[in-house]
């Protein structure tokens, strides 16, 4: 609401509109990929703990979390590169084996070309690497060239490609086999927002035609605008796992946005405030009680400009899982976790 207090309306916040497909139904029979109780540990580190998880066939799933928090190994295990410890990992039906890679492309997050190869030669051995035919290949890389308007490039070797048409390439050599299952690290990092655009569509495009995508990403809101479903990994161990409204929901209907002259010190010691998170000119509160309980305590401290009651952002909830506060908590004994899941 803008400056002054009438009554906050019961429904104020606004549905956010999801630019990805629709979520698909799983297949009946199996799903792309399962993790059923993993471990990995690297020497004292344990770096994945008892993580279980199940990706629908036809989803696109998004793996967020903090920088060491375990996503990259967990990637690295449902392609075989590295052996869980424990537990047990089926890929498109397969346990054990590497036999499914054919069926899987994967863009790494280091990202590196052969740069004396030209991108005809390139990509013609990423094919055949997957058991595809020069026709069928050819169809696929010219179709995706004259798509990243790239075709102009086609003899040129790859060293004299800029960041951005590298980056393009090597998506083409993940995905030019048509493999069943995309795994994509960090796919949009270091990319311009023109580019981004364009791999997103892309990335769309390709789940819309069948294919499972799981990608990982420090992006909150092209995770929300994009994902069917959205695992959370932290410290190791899975914290969220769920549709975004799923997850919304865990976390209630507690969560207040506002903005007033007085900042975060017009929250100060206000009955039921149970936590501030500053974002600058608009605080982000979790209140328990009655909203207008807190809305008539700030218009008697401040000028209140905007009050709005909505459940939190990825960004919100990543946050509040991950951030200073929350790490705190969590180092401060057990039981806090739980809480901050509420």
């Amino acid at each position: 609401m803008e400056s002054g207090c009438p009554r906050m309306g019961a429904e104020s916040a606004v549905s956010r509109a999801r630019i990805g497909p629709s979520t698909p139904t799983s297949s009946p029979v199996t799903p792309a990929v399962r993790l059923s109780g993993v471990t990995k540990t690297f020497g004292s580190h344990t770096a994945v703990q008892d993580l279980s998880i199940e990706v629908p066939r036809g989803a696109l799933y998004g793996f967020i979390g903090p920088n060491g928090s375990g996503k990259t190994t967990t990637i690295r295990m449902i392609l075989h590169i590295l052996a869980p410890d424990e537990g047990r990992i089926e890929v498109l039906g397969q346990q054990g084996t590497r036999a499914a890679n054919d069926r899987v492309g994967y863009l790494p997050e280091e990202r590196g070309l052969y740069k004396k190869m030209t991108v005809r030669r390139l990509l013609t051995y990423y094919a055949s690497l997957k058991g595809m035919g020069g026709r069928a290949a050819k169809r696929e890389m010219d179709a995706w060239l004259e798509r990243f308007e790239l075709t102009d490039w086609i003899d040129k070797k790859t060293e004299a490609l800029s960041k951005g048409m590298s980056q393009k390439v090597q998506f083409i050599a993940t995905v030019i086999s048509k493999p069943e299952l995309i795994i994509l690290d960090e796919p949009f990092s270091g990319l311009d927002p023109v580019n981004l655009e364009v791999l997103r569509k892309a990335i769309l495009d390709l789940n819309a035609s069948g294919s499972t995508v799981i990608f990982s990403t420090h992006d909150m809101t092209v995770a929300e605008q994009m994902c069917d479903q959205l695992f959370m990994i932290f410290r190791g161990k899975k914290v969220l796992d769920g549709t975004l409204e799923e997850i919304q929901a865990q976390y209630g209907q507690d969560t207040l946005r506002v903005r007033t002259d007085g900042g975060v010190r017009a929250l100060e010691e206000i009955d039921g405030v149970e936590q501030v998170l500053d974002l600058g000119r608009v605080q982000e509160v979790r209140f328990a009680g009655d909203p207008q309980d807190l809305l008539r305590a700030l218009c008697e401290r401040t000028r209140v400009h905007h009050f709005e009651e909505a459940r939190p952002t990825l960004h919100d909830i990543f946050i509040r899982i991950a951030g200073p506060d929350a790490r705190a908590d969590l180092q401060a004994g057990p039981g806090t976790r739980e809480a901050l899941l509420r």
